[in-house]
């Protein structure tokens, strides 16, 4: 039996006036997703436990049947994995976001936060971003290593593991001062740092040029998501199959690398909607073509489109998803003539509306090449929910898809 997990993150969402009060999934021409709906066992599933935040570390963690309750530890810890990075017990990972930050205001809280991500900065701009801030910043208690895109790390021997940040694409178009770290619930030496950063940041020699390129400026750090060093059980102990992970993102790779899993990087792939789809599939088909049993295909696109208010463009991701990544992969599993299991879900939505992820049930199909089923015949949220299948918690859905030898 082989088995592919298809995460478009954040793919779900809430009616959108501008799609004629249709969600992005209602809207997107997706013939191949639609048509394994329509013949797979569908419901709704809750990847994040109440009173957790609805980050991606957390309902990935769920969907791949680790409870977020016990063994999630924050986003940061896992993307240090996946860059290398060996923390030690005294240390905490924090996620170095390099965002924008309006500059016409003398004072750094009253400035405004307009791009959690810079444009999507390249990761060759951000490192060179990332080194002056090392090279400025950086001591023996603490080090800027240098991720993917916006997305970077620091490491803080005896750092605050627990102290409560706010994500910063939460807060976009707001006024940064009501959000910033307070030297009253120990936070003064995060604040400190954010504020140095800027004065760093806003005139370096590489946000000059994008700002004359008519790009925004990554002219802040922005920390937050603190862990320590992570542990996870192997997955394919946990199993008893040989298993893949396949994304552009740290976070996702960290996972697999902390579960044992193969992980498996794709030229071109980005984190956003201008990723290679095609290239993800050959991949995935690669792997299962190598060995692996269970192969879990993450793409970040929907998510970055929820988060930058692109409606189009998450149409679009869901699209290219569908037909560039699910259509080859299945034609490849149907070929190879073993039995297999195809499960497509979001991990959490991102609402275009509030441009940040919510805590909401999420859709799910699990197609079984050896038992059609009657499903829904329109992959969508509302579909779905009026199935009447709904899974509390996310971490038991793999189970109903896997078959234990």
């Amino acid at each position: 039996m082989k088995y592919l997990v298809l995460i478009p993150d954040g793919m779900a969402d809430e009616p959108v006036p501008a799609l004629g009060n249709l969600t992005p999934m209602q809207k997107a021409k997706k013939p191949m997703m639609d048509y394994l709906a329509s013949k797979s066992l569908v419901g709704m599933v809750s990847n994040v436990p109440d009173g957790m935040v609805p980050e991606s570390d957390t309902a990935n963690m769920a969907i791949l049947s680790f409870d977020p309750a016990v063994y999630s530890k924050g986003r940061s810890p896992l993307e240090a994995v996946s860059m290398g990075i060996e923390m030690k017990p005294d240390e905490t990972a924090y996620r170095c976001n390099v965002v924008t930050l309006t500059e016409e205001q003398d004072n750094y809280a009253d400035r405004i936060i307009l791009d959690h991500s810079a444009d999507e900065i390249t990761t060759p701009e951000a490192d060179k971003l990332i080194q002056a801030l090392q090279d400025k910043l950086g001591n023996d208690q603490r080090k800027f290593y240098t991720g993917v895109s916006y997305r970077h790390c620091l490491i803080w021997k005896n750092g605050n593991d627990t102290y409560n940040f706010m994500r910063p694409h939460d807060i976009l178009g707001k006024r940064i001062g009501d959000y910033l770290p307070k030297a009253s619930d120990g936070g003064e030496e995060f604040l400190k740092l954010m504020q140095d950063s800027y004065d760093i940041l806003k005139d370096h020699p590489v946000n000059l040029d994008r700002k004359a390129r008519g790009l925004r400026p990554a002219n802040s750090a922005w920390l937050w998501s603190p862990g320590t060093k992570p542990a996870l059980p192997s997955f394919t102990e946990k199993w008893g199959i040989k298993a893949s992970v396949i994304s552009a993102v740290d976070l996702i790779k960290g996972i697999g690398l902390c579960a044992g899993m193969d992980v498996i990087s794709v030229d071109g792939a980005t984190g956003n909607y201008k990723t290679n789809y095609a290239g993800k599939a050959e991949a995935a088909k690669k792997a299962f073509g190598d060995g692996s049993d269970f192969v879990y295909v993450h793409v970040e696109a929907p998510d970055e489109c929820g988060h930058r208010g692109e409606i189009e463009n998450k149409v679009y991701s869901i699209e290219k998803i569908s037909e560039e990544i699910l259509r080859p992969v299945y034609g490849y599993l149907r070929e190879c003539g073993e039995d297999f299991k195809i499960m497509v879900l979001p991990d959490h939505p991102t609402p275009l509306e509030i441009r940040t992820h919510s805590s909401e049930p999420v859709p799910y199909f699990i197609y079984d090449s050896r038992r059609e089923q009657d499903g829904v015949q329109c992959f969508t949220e509302e579909n779905c929910a009026a199935v009447n299948n709904y899974l509390p918690n996310g971490y038991e859905l793999l189970g109903r898809m896997i078959e234990k030898n």
